[in-house]
């Protein structure tokens, strides 16, 4: 597996793996009408963005046979106020490459980058009722607070996790 810096001919595969996972991990947990209205091709055009604009750091996972199975992104949101501190803004892997060690290679190589930044503290959102909030917690992140937040029409609640310290991720 190999795990390496994204560039701009990656921004289709990762659309690809990000509408994929929304579509398995937010199932029953976001409107399926707006699930099923993603598109690989507007992700594309956000993932060029993201991709091209700085302060943004994105990693991608490839199989043995060059496909984008994962990735990672994060970087500092304009909301957090937070000195030397960055976000976690995006993992996601295709469910059938999840529980390989994809992304503790993924959260790894961000927070080394992290680490370089001068970050110490990092956070991370993730809805409530998805299971990825056990890989936060597994990687020694803690729950900082709850807050309501609306997706299609959905009220549903977001946890907002924080690292006060990332050594022990980059053992």
């Amino acid at each position: 597996m190999l795990v390496r810096e994204a560039t701009l001919a990656d921004a289709e595969g990762i659309a690809i793996v990000h509408v994929d996972c929304w579509r398995t991990t937010y199932e029953n947990i976001i409107p399926s009408d707006f699930l099923d209205n993603l598109s690989y091709e507007k992700r594309k055009d956000l993932w060029i963005k993201n991709i091209s604009s700085d302060g943004n750091h994105i990693y991608v996972a490839k199989n043995d046979k060059g496909k984008i199975v994962g990735f990672i992104a994060g970087g500092k949101r304009e909301t957090n106020k937070v000195e030397d501190s960055g976000d976690l803004t995006a993992i996601y892997i295709l469910e059938n490459f999840q529980r390989m060690g994809i992304g503790k290679k993924l959260i790894k190589e961000l927070f080394f980058k992290f680490e370089d930044l001068g970050f110490k503290t990092i956070y991370v959102e993730v809805l409530e009722d998805n299971k990825s909030r056990y890989f936060y917690e597994a990687f020694g992140a803690e729950l900082l607070k709850t807050e309501k937040i609306k997706i299609a029409g959905a009220e549903i609640n977001l946890l907002v996790y924080e690292w006060k310290d990332i050594s022990p991720v980059l053992l």
